[in-house]
């Protein structure tokens, strides 16, 4: 095993991490709904592996947990979640979730800084967390470093687990993130700090309302390490098809370390969702999913394209359980399933 490596998604897992919305967030003119899909998802998780969920209130959140399994009437195989009374900001577990790297074999949480996407929004809890939960106990068997002094987020960084690193420059290259480091200087700390030994830069691609700068993990993920799945926009008229369709192009351009092209897997574009509010368009997309031990969870909206979304992925993930949740009301604050979420990787036995 290398030194130093930044793990696939797909490797065994040991926990999910859920961040509770609360009356304090963005989520209090909707919370009651929106508590429903973090039942959901949290059941989802829960009948699968270990599930660690930070709240400001165990005991209510923990109710509102089993009142959910006894309606859903799944009689076995619940793991017991682990509840952390922790302050937080918002929800958004893979911003502010600790990233995993294995050192010499052991697992390593990296505590990156979380400044809200780029000073946008507030996160003085958030970026709090992870040490706390450390602190806690929430992480047997793992170590811990310190790293505030990088502004970094999960959802900007897919890994192949073999050393090749996928991102976008939109992002990591923010003016409000890490504004004193040059692109080369950027690639550097990745290489340094995940011991990746090359970076698939994107250029393009975009969605609208997306308030992460166009973060990886709404717009192309590693299933494998051959393998891709993209956002396809086909519709000329689309205010997203220039940018998606020069992303589709360079993807065809990138080539695996054998020099073999990837095998690239196109998802569809849910019809454009907007705001119940003000109207703005919202960044629904079907790349945000999550890979677990044993099935791979996939957003849904209500929409015609949610089941030609599924069978796109069945033959992606033939050894897995494919199950959708309902992500509509999560999308009403700019994220989905992926983005509340974060998996902590199984120590090397």
């Amino acid at each position: 095993m290398k030194n130093l490596v930044l793990p696939a998604e797909w490797h065994p897992q040991y926990a999910i991490q859920l961040t509770w919305p609360h009356a304090g967030t963005d989520w209090a003119d909707s919370l009651e709904e929106v508590e429903r899909c973090y039942t959901d998802l949290a059941i989802a998780i829960a009948c699968r592996e270990k599930l660690i969920v930070v709240c400001n209130d165990p005991r209510r959140v923990r109710n509102l947990f089993w009142e959910g399994v006894r309606v859903s009437g799944i009689a076995v195989g619940i793991h017991e979640p682990s509840f952390y009374a922790l302050p937080s900001n918002d929800t958004w577990a893979r911003d502010h979730g600790a990233l995993t790297v294995f050192e010499k074999g052991k697992p390593l949480l990296y505590d990156f800084c979380f400044n809200g996407w780029g000073m946008k929004f507030a996160a003085n809890h958030d970026n709090l967390i992870t040490r706390n939960l450390y602190k806690a106990g929430a992480f047997p068997g793992y170590g811990y470093s310190n790293m505030n002094f990088f502004v970094f987020e999960g959802g900007s960084i897919e890994s192949d687990g073999l050393g090749t690193l996928l991102t976008t420059e939109t992002c990591l290259l923010s003016p409000n993130r890490n504004d004193s480091l040059s692109r080369s200087e950027l690639e550097g700390c990745l290489k340094q700090f995940f011991g990746a030994e090359r970076i698939l830069w994107l250029k393009n691609g975009y969605l609208a309302g997306d308030d992460t700068d166009s973060h990886i993990d709404t717009l192309a993920r590693f299933c494998s390490p051959d393998t891709i799945a993209y956002v396809k926009c086909t519709d000329p008229t689309d205010e997203h098809y220039e940018a998606l369709r020069n992303m589709e192009t360079e993807l065809r351009e990138f080539t695996q370390v054998s020099g073999e092209p990837y095998r690239l897997v196109p998802l569809p574009m849910p019809p454009a969702l907007f705001d119940p509010g003000d109207g703005h368009r919202l960044p629904a997309t079907y790349a945000n999913f999550l890979i677990m031990n044993d099935a791979v969870l996939i957003p849904v909206y209500n929409c015609p394209t949610d089941d030609l979304a599924i069978e796109v992925l069945r033959p992606v993930f033939p050894d897995r359980e494919l199950f959708p949740v309902d992500c509509s009301v999560l999308i009403r604050q700019h994220g989905s399933l992926h983005c509340v979420t974060m998996q902590y990787p199984a120590p090397v036995t």
